[in-house]
């Protein structure tokens, strides 16, 4: 029986998927490649929710054929590695793009009326809390995106349709395409972070977005404005940051994402008042769920069986001589 390892276990319909293909499933409840690698060593698949994978895992386990990943994420995943191995590492691209825009369009929204905050001293019997006029109107800001993906292009059009003047930063989209929509296209980061009023991350965690909002990109924003990342932890440097919250350098900021994921409740940023957090939990909605989990365990079961499944981060994959007799 051929075996599937899942890092945790996936919402039921990616596990019905799993038992309905007749597979051994072993999950581990643990991310890490040392501790997921005993079961690994006679699996065929890996389905990766929270941990990562390297080279040297994958090299020990020898019957491994494919990586999953229920999300596009996969800065936890040595792709090149596994492209160097022939091994196609599955995505789930889109099916949790309506889940993610919605959480960041919510983080808004939150930041801007001090909800978090206003909650928290209501509770303790401060009810004078409603005078210290944090809050202020979304109506006639400025949304600046950095990132007009799938996701960022959904949260243009909900901000635009609750009175939002939208400006777009993303050197991979053609200027025609986001001017042709309505919003205002800018070449520069620099630009987008002196005039929003609300800054939204929307792009993937390479070597080249690593820290690209950094104690410099924090100073240029205006006082008032609200830092939003609901895409990977590492893309804002989470100690400049800091420095930024503590000395109110800006109004606020929502992080659904953390550099060292899972998070502990001595996380720095968590004594501060002026930032709204959530544990990566943006595509963790019902449907996103479901979709994802479903994608990638179709994905999964279809390339151990054989099959070129074209939902795959590294397609170079199937030019490895493994794929010789499948194509």
């Amino acid at each position: 029986m051929k075996k599937v390892v899942i890092s945790h276990k996936l919402h039921d319909d990616g596990m019905a998927v799993l038992e309905k293909a007749n597979v051994k499933v072993a999950i581990t409840n643990n991310g890490d490649p040392k501790a997921m690698l005993p079961e690994l060593l006679d699996a065929e698949g890996l389905i990766i929710r929270i941990g990562s994978i390297d080279k040297e895992t994958m090299l020990a386990a020898k019957n491994l054929k494919v990586i999953g990943r229920p999300g596009v994420g996969v800065d936890d995943v040595d792709v090149e590695a596994a492209t160097e191995l022939g091994i196609p590492v599955v995505i789930a691209p889109g099916a949790n793009t309506r889940s993610v825009a919605e959480h960041a369009f919510a983080f808004m929204f939150a930041a801007a009326k001090d909800m978090v905050h206003s909650d928290k001293e209501l509770r303790k019997g401060n009810f004078n809390v409603r005078s210290s006029y944090k809050a202020f109107e979304i109506y006639g800001k400025t949304l600046g995106l950095i990132g007009y993906g799938h996701i960022g292009s959904i949260f243009a059009k909900m901000a635009a349709g609750v009175g939002m003047k939208v400006v777009v930063y993303d050197p991979f989209v053609k200027p025609e395409v986001i001017i042709g929509q309505g919003y205002q296209y800018e070449t520069e980061l620099n630009f987008v972070l002196k005039i929003a009023d609300v800054v939204s991350v929307h792009v993937p965690l390479t070597p080249k977005t690593q820290h690209l909002i950094g104690a410099v990109e924090l100073k240029l924003m205006k006082s008032s404005a609200i830092l939003i990342n609901c895409s990977r932890g590492g893309i804002i440097d989470e100690i400049a940051l800091a420095n930024a919250l503590e000395n109110n350098q800006i109004h606020s900021a929502a992080t659904d994402v953390f550099t060292n994921e899972p998070v502990n409740a001595d996380e720095p940023l968590f004594k501060y008042d002026n930032i709204i957090v959530s544990p990566h939990m943006a595509g963790q909605t019902k449907e996103a769920a479901s979709g994802v989990a479903t994608m990638a365990a179709e994905g999964v079961i279809a390339v151990m069986n054989g099959q070129q499944w074209k939902n795959v981060c590294n397609p170079k994959a199937y030019e490895h001589p493994r794929w010789k007799n499948q194509r």
